[in-house]
């Protein structure tokens, strides 16, 4: 390594490389910039963001899908013009963002979809998203290999087009799962559209690429279309369960327009009521990852209860694929319907009837009707065989042959029930209902995060001069052991067969995500533990008593440390690294001259 950093001092190298070494510095401040742009005084901010960066960091892009007599439904615009998707993309969001012709959508229509980003194609940068996506809840982090769409689609009466109908959406395309933010921005954007079309899109997207980014934990004031919408992004430093409030200042709520409470819930208690009385089995099939269908009448109805499914296990993220409106057009269509494997683990948002022959054979279906007002207490509908599911005809209910492991719990039954008799407040029966999918899911999770919690090594077993220690296993025999002393009977008023539900989640991809999660969370720990070890050692000390070559391999070690910390984002005190800087910089210095400039200069290059 020393001698590959001293070729770099031939002759006339220090002049010839000078340009070279400007370029490298100049773009190593960009980078560095973009990395840690919250640090930076803003008036520096402002000179490294390029155009359409802030936009990117909301929105990939927005999309006008129309309909053509001849070609169906068309990508009319895209904006910005330059913002890349594949024709596969451009396809995909097509089909998803008109509504199924059997679902007869006069008037305005809201709803979302999800979909595949092609293979082997790299997004934008999303400097800011990449960033600031670490301190996201892990529900809400984005997903590589998936965008989500937010639809406002517009059917009116139209005697001057051949159809006899004016059928056109305007689609956000996003990363993010922000599904009550976009909705509010779409229905401020969306009607002026339609009215005065492309100028006054170009202007919305010109507002947006003036917000600041997304930053977990803040407050934002966001300027479009005249209004101002105040929304607070979610953290994962926010405790579970409760609502932030946004803050707020007079002088600035003068000029607000709207105020969003939440970014990304839907109201679980409206979505649940067709299936009122089967919350906790529906809590269970989803938490197990078993493949599950919605048969909807509209595309509303089918998406926003997709994602109260997904939503119902949170704080956990849903780590298997949903898709909160799904049609035949999909290119994932024969891969769920085939009937020679067995259903993925999936949940899917569905509207077409031909949906209900098709996937009959999937284990797990809940067919819901228009959903009304909850100002009335909800019927009893019982859990029916697949048998009974009729081709078109079938009822609102839940067609499956599962049988839940826990107990029902009819007291979370009954407090809605009298709230709906009493006319509380729709906001107050979707709390309580997320309050108790809450607390069932932490009680489950309780045992898991202290068991997994004992596989880390003791602290004292961490020495700076050696590898940092390895985790314990996970042992599946060992944790159902400790459930006898600390299970969720500590914590849960449920009874029932907890063993087995462990078993069958541990099989799980929700599982999987959340201990792969935890594994990385508690490596890093201990990486940052090391190298806080590291640098509460004497190191000029160390240097005394060992070679040069010894004394520049361990220069070049902590500097890799260095770049990993700051590239993993270890979770190291405050002062941490600015010691190993300090560290690094000490021992080059006891160096002869010659060799210092070498290693100064690796550093900065």
């Amino acid at each position: 390594r020393v001698a590959a950093a001293m070729a770099l001092q031939g002759p006339g190298g220090k002049e010839e490389r000078t340009e070279d070494l400007l370029q490298q510095d100049h773009l190593q401040t960009v980078i560095t910039a973009r990395r840690g742009l919250e640090e930076i005084e803003p008036s520096t901010r402002d000179t490294l963001v390029l155009p359409w960066d802030r936009f990117s960091s909301w929105i990939h892009c927005i999309c006008v899908v129309g309909f053509d007599l001849e070609l169906g439904q068309a990508v009319e615009v895209i904006y910005p013009p330059h913002a890349k998707l594949t024709d596969k993309e451009k396809t995909s969001i097509c089909y998803l963002s008109f509504p199924d012709s059997n679902s007869g959508c006069l008037g305005d229509t809201q709803f979302c979809f999800r979909f595949r980003q092609s293979a082997g194609r790299k997004t934008s940068l999303h400097c800011f998203l990449d960033q600031f996506d670490r301190d996201a809840p892990v529900y809400l982090k984005k997903d590589p290999a998936y965008y989500y769409g937010y639809v406002y689609f517009r059917q009116v009466r139209d005697k001057s087009l051949k159809r006899g109908y004016f059928q056109k959406s305007l689609v956000l395309i996003t990363k993010l799962q922000y599904v009550n933010f976009f909705h509010s921005l779409l229905r401020e954007i969306a009607p002026e559209y339609f009215e005065k079309s492309e100028p006054c899109l170009e202007a919305a997207c010109n507002d947006i690429d003036r917000w600041p980014a997304p930053v977990p934990g803040k407050t934002l004031n966001l300027p479009v279309m005249g209004i101002v919408m105040k929304v607070r992004i979610p953290s994962r430093h926010d405790k579970p369960g409760t609502t932030q409030i946004v803050q707020s200042t007079q002088q600035t709520d003068t000029q607000v327009s709207i105020v969003l409470p939440t970014i990304h819930e839907v109201d679980l208690f409206r979505h649940f009521c067709p299936v009122f009385f089967h919350i906790q089995m529906l809590w269970e099939l989803v938490l197990l990852g078993e493949p599950l269908v919605v048969m909807a009448p509209s595309p509303a109805e089918s998406s926003e209860t997709v994602l109260a499914l997904v939503s119902c296990i949170s704080p956990l993220k849903y780590c298997s694929d949903f898709r909160p409106y799904f049609t035949i057009h999909d290119s994932e269509f024969k891969e769920y319907t085939t009937k020679t494997q067995a259903p993925p683990s999936v949940i899917l948002g569905v509207t077409n009837p031909f949906f209900a022959k098709t996937l009959q054979h999937w284990p797990h279906i809940i067919r819901i009707g228009d959903i009304k007002p909850t100002g009335d207490v909800p019927k009893q509908v019982k859990v029916k065989k697949l048998k009974n599911l009729k081709t078109l005809d079938a009822k609102p209910g839940v067609y499956s042959s599962y049988k839940p492991f826990l107990n029902k719990d009819e007291d979370i039954i009954k407090q809605l029930q009298k709230g709906v008799q009493q006319k509380r407040p729709s906001e107050a029966q979707n709390a309580i209902l997320r309050r108790y999918f809450l607390e069932v899911t932490q009680s489950f999770i309780i045992p898991l995060e202290r068991y997994v919690a004992s596989l880390m090594p003791l602290q004292k077993s961490i020495s700076p001069w050696k590898s940092p220690p390895q985790l314990r296993p996970f042992s599946q025999d060992e944790f159902m052991k400790t459930l006898e002393k600390t299970g969720p009977q500590l914590t849960s008023r449920l009874k029932g067969d907890w063993i087995g539900l462990y078993r069958q989640f541990l099989k799980s991809p929700n599982f999987d995500g959340w201990f792969r999660t935890r594994r990385k969370e508690m490596t890093q720990k201990l990486e940052a533990l090391h190298l806080e070890a590291l640098c509460d050692e004497d190191l000029s000390l160390w240097v005394q008593k060992h070679t040069e070559v010894e004394a520049v391999d361990l220069v070049l070690k902590l500097k890799d440390k260095l770049v990993q910390a700051e590239r993993d984002h270890l979770p190291l005190k405050p002062d941490t690294l600015k010691k190993l800087q300090m560290h690094i910089e000490t021992i080059i210095l006891a160096f002869p001259e010659d060799l210092q400039s070498i290693l100064l200069k690796t550093s900065t290059t």
